[in-house]
């Protein structure tokens, strides 16, 4: 990869955040917004719930600004009706259902629907009975996928324990998967980095992917994990990174791999592609100023690159590449400090 510089109120909810270790900013945050400061629950149809990846709580907190209104676990409670880029998987209508006991909340849950899972908060003291509510519902598969067999999404519900006698619930989640995270059988083998994941990720929840002849330029591609997939999907591709690929990938006879920047590839010189690919590590503005000339030069149909930050986000610039006509954002399972940009060209 080539680089450039029972009350309805919570309670006993701890002010440290899983997975979000010792840092004092973040416990501010969680502290700021500590369920028992709700002097009322929000109405249902007022807000959503957002679930924060892993270690990402800031980012997601920041996106949100003043319209966060608590915080539990990993799941963030604010009004209106955004999907932040920076959410694992949001909760579309979050209702309030009182429950009895665990078997009340299973029946209550099994009314609306089959499929649901447990967010679950260690710091709450109510993960285990969260569980066994899981476990009275109706059983959902949970095995890691195996890339390349036929998946088919089914709607996912969510919810969590605000207490023992109230469940937050939504039918409705933006994610098929259990907190928005998926999770593959990994070749550990012959990939030569776990970068592929993202590929895989991307073209699982997008629906799409590259068929078999279509034409791919990749850049930043070394050492070749997308370049693996990629060759392994029967496309055609032509990668460029100043360093080479890794031999084994490289000696793929669909792959042609040219030494040199990602950058110093415009329309002009490819010509018109199927599909572009960015892993780079650049700078967003960059990576903006780049996909910009192809969209302008009718020169791709489909992009996925990821937009890597290295210190602070700038929401204006992420706004930027979502305001695209035919783009999508998302943060992946396997995404750290990035998002996941993917792009269609719109019918002409």
């Amino acid at each position: 990869m080539s680089s450039e510089k029972g009350s309805r109120s919570g309670k006993g909810h701890g002010r440290r955040l899983h997975g979000l270790g010792e840092d004092p900013e973040l416990a501010r945050i969680v502290a700021r917004y500590a369920p028992e400061r709700l002097e009322t629950l929000p109405e249902e149809g007022s807000f959503c719930v957002h679930i924060a990846p892993r270690g990402l709580m800031g980012q997601l907190v920041e996106e949100l600004g003043d319209s966060v209104l608590a915080i539990r676990g990993r799941a963030v409670l604010a009004r209106g009706e955004s999907r932040p880029c920076w959410a694992q998987t949001s909760w579309l209508h979050p209702a309030w259902i009182p429950v009895a006991s665990i078997s009340d909340a299973a029946r209550k849950l099994s009314a609306i629907q089959r499929r649901w899972s447990a967010h679950l908060d260690r710091e709450s003291g109510l993960n285990r009975r969260a569980t066994l509510i899981e476990e009275a519902l109706p059983r959902v598969k949970r095995t890691p996928l195996v890339f390349g067999e036929e998946f088919t999404p089914h709607p996912m519900g969510a919810y969590l324990l605000w207490n023992k006698e109230l469940v937050l619930a939504s039918a409705e989640t933006t994610s098929p998967f259990a907190d928005g995270e998926v999770h593959f059988v990994e070749n550990r083998e012959d990939p030569p980095g776990r970068a592929y994941l993202k590929l895989w990720e991307s073209f699982t929840i997008f629906g799409v992917r590259p068929a078999p002849g279509a034409l791919c330029l990749e850049l930043g591609a070394a050492p070749g994990s997308w370049t693996w997939v990629l060759g392994n999907l029967g496309t055609r591709v032509f990668s460029i990174d100043k360093a080479p690929l890794a031999p084994h990938i490289e000696s793929m006879p669909n792959v042609n791999h040219c030494l040199g920047s990602g950058f110093a590839l415009t329309p002009d010189l490819t010509g018109r592609v199927d599909w572009l690919f960015s892993d780079m590590i650049c700078y967003p503005e960059r990576l903006l100023s780049l996909v910009r000339q192809y969209i302008d030069a009718r020169a791709m149909r489909h992009a996925l690159c990821t937009i890597k930050f290295q210190s602070d986000e700038d929401h204006n610039l992420i706004a930027a590449f979502a305001s695209i006509e035919g783009a999508k954002i998302r943060h992946l399972s396997c995404n750290k400090h990035e998002l996941t940009w993917f792009y269609t060209e719109p019918e002409a």
